[in-house]
């Protein structure tokens, strides 16, 4: 016989390859499917939604971000390479909205499986000694265990109920506040159907800003990107499937205090959608903030507002052209503005196409809605449009119109006026009806300005669904908080006097326990409410004597 002592140790079993990755695989899978987990992506997927809040987005604005990385030579290319300029679409934001959801899913699953189960379960039995529980009463009531068992009962409404009998020996357990746990699984669900929504708006949906002039100006037709300044499309949206829709702008108010501050802004508009495009109707709505226009799957927002000023140029031939285009408000107090306008001559004026491109017109300057002179510099005192006027400079050459490339709305090329391609031929301030005539006989009046909106197209299928599943994750909140879950026993005894029995009553808060002890007391009182009692401190139990 071998010695214990002397008997070699024997090394621990290994596992074999396959069941140590299965391993792996089961606790990756817990690790991924708990609570914590889902909190700290939760709180990862708003730290990470951080940069695109912060950094131009190319979605939003790809100009932007092309003057953000040159300004930034080193580290403009490496935020590009980490997706910083497409936070929302990049594959670190998606893995953690991927995470989110299959951990969040993996965590309802179970918890929902465990839920049914509870709700086929029958309450536990009483437990043996009902006194040890943190809240107990004891009285003697008049009539046999089985006719005070039904009056008990009775008094449960609400409650699942599960009676036992035994060796003489009547118990009912009782259980509420199953709807506390439905409530959360419905918040929890809800949460992952909004995600959800919100996901699929966003691949799904888009979003466009335009500027359109008031007072029966163009308009717009949302038929294609192309129309709106600034384009956001989802992921899954290429542009050709808009909801075709018309707008024109037939007016717009802005009402303000005296001291300039903004009151109100209201515009009167007509719109065309589905079958009214094909028969030219043209119903009226009113826009204002917060409350946009509702129409095929679109909202139509009012975002902004500004002047358009309006310029004749007269040829040395005497034709014309009229221009309004909006100029950027540089001062959102008293809205001064600032903008340039370019005017090709018209045909025929010039038969050379150089010499044409040489005789371009270009005006840039300020525009005071409410003008105020400090001796010639021009300012504006207030946001209305009262006394208007415009400080110019005009320019003569080659505007950059013919070169195909993206001219800015708001300011010329410094570097055409560097190069002499551009020159400058005045300097002058004007009020509406006024003009400066140049060395060739061209003339430049300013002839006022009209107002215009910014209006904002959204386009989100998932929006209705947001609001349901948003409200039921509210809904599924408030019922986690307020239901409560109770456990009550009841022990029913046949007394030594065999005209009586003896009621025991046990509770347990199963969840929260403020405020349980006063409400034991008064389901006791309610439940003994039909039962005559007497005190069972005063009398001689058939438990008592056997102790």
């Amino acid at each position: 016989m071998t010695d214990l002592d002397t008997r070699p140790e024997q090394a621990p079993r290994r596992q074999s390859p396959p069941r140590r990755v299965l391993a792996g695989a089961r606790n990756t899978w817990r690790g991924l499917t708990s609570m914590r987990t889902a909190l700290v992506l939760l709180f990862l997927l708003a730290f990470a939604a951080i940069p695109g809040a912060l950094v131009p987005q190319r979605s939003l604005n790809a100009g932007k971000v092309d003057e953000y990385i040159a300004a930034r030579p080193t580290l403009g290319p490496l935020m590009d390479k980490l997706e910083l300029f497409d936070v929302f679409s990049s594959f670190w934001f998606t893995a953690i909205y991927v995470l989110l959801f299959v951990s969040l899913i993996g965590c309802i699953l179970p918890r929902c499986i465990e839920h049914g189960k509870a709700l086929r379960t029958r309450p536990v039995r009483a437990p043996r000694n009902l006194s040890r529980l943190p809240h107990h009463r004891r009285y003697v009531a008049d009539g046999s265990p089985e006719d005070t068992a039904a009056i008990v009962q009775a008094q449960l409404r609400g409650w699942r109920v599960e009676k036992r009998e035994s060796n003489g020996e009547v118990t009912l357990s009782a259980e509420k506040g199953y709807l506390r746990e439905f409530g959360n699984l419905v918040f929890h669900i809800s949460l992952v159907l909004l995600l959800a929504a919100i996901a699929l708006g966003k691949l799904f949906g888009y979003e466009g800003n335009v500027v359109v002039i008031a007072n029966d100006g163009p308009g717009i037709c949302s038929t294609s990107p192309a129309i709106y300044d600034s384009f956001r499309a989802g992921n899954l949206v290429d542009g050709t499937g808009l909801e075709p829709l018309c707008v024109r702008v037939e007016d717009f108010k802005a009402d303000y205090l005296e001291n300039g501050q903004a009151e109100q802004f209201t515009s009167n508009i007509e719109y065309q959608a589905g079958d009214d495009l094909a028969n030219n109707v043209w119903k009226s709505d009113v826009l204002q903030v917060n409350h946009p226009l509702r129409v095929a799957g679109d909202r139509v927002y009012l975002q902004g507002h500004g002047y358009a000023p309006t310029f004749t140029v007269t040829f040395p031939n005497g034709e014309t052209r009229t221009e309004t285009i909006q100029w950027q408000p540089t001062d959102a107090t008293t809205f001064l503005s600032s903008g340039v306008m370019r005017i090709d001559p018209p045909g025929g004026l010039y038969p050379d196409a150089e010499d044409r491109r040489k005789n371009q017109i270009a005006i840039e300057g300020l525009f005071a809605p409410t003008a105020f002179f400090h001796d010639k510099l021009l300012s504006s005192s207030f946001p209305a449009m009262t006394d208007p006027a415009v400080a110019i400079d005009i320019y003569k050459g080659d505007t950059g119109l013919d070169t195909g490339l993206p001219q800015s709305l708001f300011t010329l090329n410094q570097e055409m006026i560097n190069q002499g391609r551009l020159v400058k031929q005045d300097r002058i301030n004007l009020k509406p009806g006024e003009a400066s005539t140049l060395s060739d006989g061209t003339t430049v009046r300013f002839d006022g300005a009209e107002e215009f909106v910014n209006l904002q197209v959204s386009h989100d299928p998932a929006q209705t669904w947001v609001l349901v599943f948003a409200l039921t994750m509210m809904s599924g909140l408030l019922v986690s908080l307020v239901i409560k879950r109770r456990r009550v026993w009841v022990r029913l005894l046949a007394d030594a006097d065999p005209r009586r029995t003896v009621v025991e009553l046990g509770g347990l808060a199963r969840t929260d326990q403020a405020g349980w002890g006063e409400e034991f007391d008064n389901l006791c009182e309610r439940l003994i409410a039909d039962v005559k009692t007497v005190d069972a401190n005063s009398v001689n139990t058939k438990n008592d004597q056997e102790n």
